[in-house]
């Protein structure tokens, strides 16, 4: 009984793989295991494990009850809505949905921030870039660009020296994160983050206090009626 299971379990994850369009490589690369194991897995020459099919629930957002049983949808976990109908769970091209504000709380990591178990679910939209994700975003000190409880698309600077003048960027200082423009400082070891509420002043801040920028690169207004 156990092994028929198994064969069930195993032809849902192949099932998986191509709706996703992803060859072994790149499944076993998403979900964060190795090709050889996987193909193990897939071949029945490796038993299960909890931890393997927990990797596939946490990565790509798959339902477990899905997975295990067959019931449920594929993508139950997803609960982000955009405008329209342009959502999907999975994918891949799909961006992760992470349930964090970027304003909110004391600052952490960026490997905290962005922890598997942060991630609710998973969007398709066009023109995003593979390697953006998104997060919450609270307070008025960027409205009406970015409003209180919108979502954006952020994508991290390998270079923090090479800045796009005038664009949002999430700001990670010593205690707290900042979404704000970033501006042409007179003092080339400062920059200007100057909010779009006017009611807001301009804050100088030290290039070399500044630990992590993500640039903005996507607004996503939530409709609450839908």
């Amino acid at each position: 009984m156990e092994q028929e299971k198994n064969a069930e379990i195993i032809g849902r994850i192949k099932y998986l793989m191509k709706e996703m369009g992803l060859k072994q490589v790149q499944f076993a690369e998403r979900i964060g295991v190795d090709t050889s194991n996987l193909s193990k897995y897939l071949n029945a020459h490796m038993p299960l494990s909890e931890s393997f099919l927990n990797r596939m629930v946490v990565n790509l957002g798959v339902s477990k009850e899905w997975l295990l049983e067959g019931t449920d949808l594929p993508f139950g976990k997803n609960v982000v809505r955009v405008d329209g109908d342009n959502t999907r769970a999975g994918g891949a091209d799909a961006t992760p949905v992470y349930d964090v504000d970027v304003t909110a709380g004391v600052a952490s990591g960026r490997n905290e921030l962005f922890a598997s178990e942060n991630i609710v679910g998973w969007v398709n939209l066009p023109n995003m870039s593979p390697d953006c994700r998104i997060v919450r975003v609270s307070g008025d000190s960027m409205a009406p660009v970015i409003k209180d409880g919108d979502f954006v698309a952020v994508r991290e600077v390998s270079n923090p020296n090479q800045i796009y003048w005038g664009q949002i960027y999430v700001i990670q200082l010593d205690d707290f994160r900042l979404v704000k423009y970033l501006r042409r400082h007179t003092d080339p070891n400062m920059v200007v983050l100057r909010s779009e509420n006017p009611n807001y002043d301009d804050m100088d801040v030290r290039r070399s206090d500044i630990h992590e920028m993500l640039l903005v690169q996507h607004v996503l207004h939530l409709n609450t009626r839908l």
